[in-house]
């Protein structure tokens, strides 16, 4: 652990002074991550003081009334009101998606920590195991788990997070077989330490680094399995603001001309969607150093 922290203060100062097109990009992201987390953690207070309306109430709006002062975004089939379902399905979204990610890495780390370092048949049979759900695609394996467990935020989450488990696992696994054979592993194991304590104190901050790269690419992707459960009527339930389901919602006016319905939502998970994947990307490289040599070498 005490050689990571100057290795990562040095690709800090070489990032503030000469920041590469990819370090910009993930500014770029990180401004937009932000920005939806500002909205997310402040809509709700937003509708309590009166300035959004309440998205699960229709009031007095019109249907289907295009984009004006009075409703920025205009109002859906049902009279919802677009801009403040749109603000809301950012709380909906980052609730669902790091409550996944986080339940995946808290998962596939350990797993791939004891399984690395502890080897043999365990090993095999983990390996076995997370290249059968490796295999199979995130989505399908994602709407399959949403038949069984149901709708709703912790649902959601579990749904979509057992895809990215062996994507944890498989990353720390292999540092972990890398990085038990180091000199400063056997001196520890020499001293009398026992598996935990190696787990625990040598390994484990040796081994995540590209966690949270993992996390923030992973999160991206939620997003898009969570709006395709939306779509398919297996995400959360249709009092809770999302933005797949305000999608299959509006698809029927479509092709009437009625376009604000489906562009404000598709644009705002497309927008999150490019801001983690900025950011993820960016933290790549940065963590990175051999990617970062070698976009030097191009240059």
């Amino acid at each position: 652990m005490s050689l990571i922290k100057p290795q990562l203060s040095k690709r800090f100062l070489i990032f503030t002074k000469s920041p590469t097109l990819s370090h910009q990009l993930m500014l770029v992201g990180l401004a937009i991550t932000l920005f939806f987390i500002f909205l997310a953690l402040f809509a709700p207070l937003f509708v309590s003081w009166g300035w959004l309306q309440n998205p699960a109430e229709l009031l007095s709006n019109v249907p289907l009334e295009p984009p004006s002062a009075k409703h920025w975004f205009g109002t859906d089939s049902l009279g919802y009101d677009v801009f403040s379902r749109t603000i809301l399905g950012a709380k909906a979204a980052l609730q669902v998606v790091l409550l996944a990610t986080a339940l995946s890495m808290v998962i596939g780390v350990p797993l791939g920590m004891v399984s690395g370092y502890v080897g043999g048949r365990l090993d095999k049979m983990l390996l076995f195991l997370m290249d059968s759900i490796y295999t199979l695609p995130g989505l399908l394996l994602s709407v399959t788990l949403a038949f069984v467990v149901g709708r709703g935020i912790l649902n959601a989450a579990i749904a979509i997070s057992i895809a990215y488990v062996p994507q944890y696992y498989r990353v720390v696994r292999n540092h972990t077989v890398s990085v038990k054979t180091e000199v400063y592993i056997e001196a520890a194991q020499a001293i009398g330490a026992n598996t935990w304590q190696v787990l625990s104190r040598y390994l484990f901050f040796n081994v995540i680094q590209s966690v949270p790269v993992l996390f923030t690419l992973n999160a991206a992707d939620a997003i898009l399995i969570l709006g395709g459960l939306g779509f398919l009527g297996l995400g959360l339930p249709e009092e809770v603001p999302e933005w797949g389901h305000d999608l299959k919602q509006a698809l029927p006016a479509l092709s009437t001309g009625i376009w604000w319905t489906t562009l404000f939502p598709g644009l705002a998970m497309t927008s999150m969607v490019v801001g983690l994947s900025l950011l993820g990307e960016g933290l790549n490289e940065f963590i990175n150093p051999r990617l970062r040599r070698e976009n030097g070498i191009r240059k």
